[in-house]
């Protein structure tokens, strides 16, 4: 029984602390992942995965929430990338039963890398908020911005959120903060459609997910108000962290383990 406990309150430190990072830059399946495989080493990786997403879901729901209320969110964007990362997100996790996913694995490190070498050279990167598209330019990129970060998250994952942040900055122009911002509505959707597909299949713990989810969300508040009151700024900074976090973690997989 006091294995059982502390195992969940690990548990329930590692959601809070996802959500958090998760809030501002994407990246808390860096934290709650890990854990989750470490706690319940004997557990089918779908089922971990799928539990995951139920936390995932509702912290990233509620920083969406959190952020709108001080934020606006420019649903000229957010909507056509939400509902093209929804579609492509089923899409990438059927292809993944059917093709293996090696060369991706060995290709993300350098493309995070990549990302991260951009992020500091260009030091004014993300820190003004200077929209580059409108109308339908806009949703076309929008558009393809969602199936394509969506696709990459049903069939891989790792980084989804902090890739949203990088081209929502990079293509459209946002600063950090409402990069952040949209972001999450659109993550929402990957979330979403990766959680209906696992659940279908059987591989939710629900009583374990909604636990997860109450720290996850407290998480998410606490990240989303450390955002909005330090600025574009600070989440620059989180941003280079966790995709360095990132690129450590991935390349560990890819080459080492």
């Amino acid at each position: 029984m006091p294995d059982l406990f502390s195992n969940y309150v690990i548990l329930c430190i590692g959601a809070f602390v996802a959500g958090l990072v998760d809030a501002v830059v994407g990246g808390g399946g860096l934290v709650l992942i890990p854990t989750l495989f470490s706690v319940f080493p004997n557990v089918a990786p779908a089922t971990l995965l799928g539990t995951n997403k139920v936390a995932g879901v509702m912290g990233t729901s509620a920083a969406a929430i959190n952020f709108a209320r001080k934020v606006r969110i420019h649903w000229a964007a957010a909507a056509p990338a939400a509902l093209a990362a929804f579609a492509l997100s089923f899409s990438g996790a059927y292809l993944v039963t059917h093709v293996p996913t090696d060369m991706m694995r060995k290709a993300l490190p350098f493309i995070l890398l990549a990302v991260a070498i951009y992020t500091l050279k260009k030091k004014d990167f993300g820190q003004h908020h200077a929209p580059l598209l409108s109308g339908g330019k806009e949703r076309l990129y929008a558009i393809l911005v969602g199936a394509g970060v969506g696709f990459y998250d049903g069939l891989f994952g790792p980084g989804t959120g902090s890739f949203f942040v990088f081209l929502f900055v990079r293509i459209f122009g946002y600063d950090f903060l409402r990069a952040s911002a949209v972001s999450k509505v659109v993550n929402i959707a990957t979330n979403l459609a990766a959680l209906v597909w696992f659940s279908y299949s059987g591989h939710v713990i629900w009583q374990l997910g909604l636990l997860m989810a109450v720290f996850n969300i407290g998480g998410s508040l606490v990240g989303t108000r450390l955002a909005m009151k330090h600025g574009s700024s600070f989440v620059r900074k989180l941003f280079l962290f966790v995709v360095s976090a990132l690129i450590l973690k991935t390349g560990y997989d890819a080459f080492l383990k």
